[in-house]
């Protein structure tokens, strides 16, 4: 998959390209992390920082139909992960409920990118703590994370749906 990267912030062009998982908006006009954002490779903050993230940043997908001319590609693709949501989630919290670690992982990598690519900057952010919780092999600590995902994936879906589905349908 490509990573969605513009360069740029809403304090300007960000010098150098952005650790992989850290948006361009969560980086200040300095180059620096803001608060609640941790590059790869260094330990998570606690899921309490998550909470600063917002459900769905709509510039994301307003970029993404811009980049795509106008197709709909957008609206298209945030309504196909909304209709995927229960699928999505059963499958990841059954496999941590399995202690599956492969296919934990799997599932939980594909919300964290899916999630980015349609805005869902929370839910990106707490699928990418419960992939690095899965490969420390913590399932106990997983199946805990696992509630948060499921509640705020049903908030962003919920989101999605009055706002960017219905806005732009």
């Amino acid at each position: 998959m490509h990573s969605h990267d513009s360069g740029t912030s809403a304090g300007g062009p960000v010098p150098g390209p952005l650790p992989a998982g850290i948006p361009p908006d969560r980086v200040t006009s300095g180059g620096s992390i803001s608060p609640g954002m941790t590059p790869p490779g260094q330990s998570a903050p606690p899921q309490e920082v998550v909470e600063l993230l917002p459900l769905v940043d709509a510039a994301v997908l307003a970029e993404l139909e811009e980049e795509l001319a106008g197709t709909g590609m957008a609206q298209r693709f945030a309504r196909d992960y909304a209709a995927l949501w229960d699928q999505r989630c059963s499958r990841l919290a059954s496999a941590v409920q399995r202690h599956d670690g492969d296919s934990a992982l799997d599932a939980a990598i594909s919300l964290k990118i899916s999630s980015a690519m349609v805005g869902g900057l929370r839910l990106a952010r707490l699928a990418e703590l419960l992939e690095a919780v899965i490969r420390s092999g913590d399932f106990g600590q997983g199946k805990v994370l696992m509630e948060r995902v499921a509640q705020d994936g049903s908030l962003t879906v919920t989101e999605l749906r009055s706002t960017f589905i219905l806005e732009t349908g």
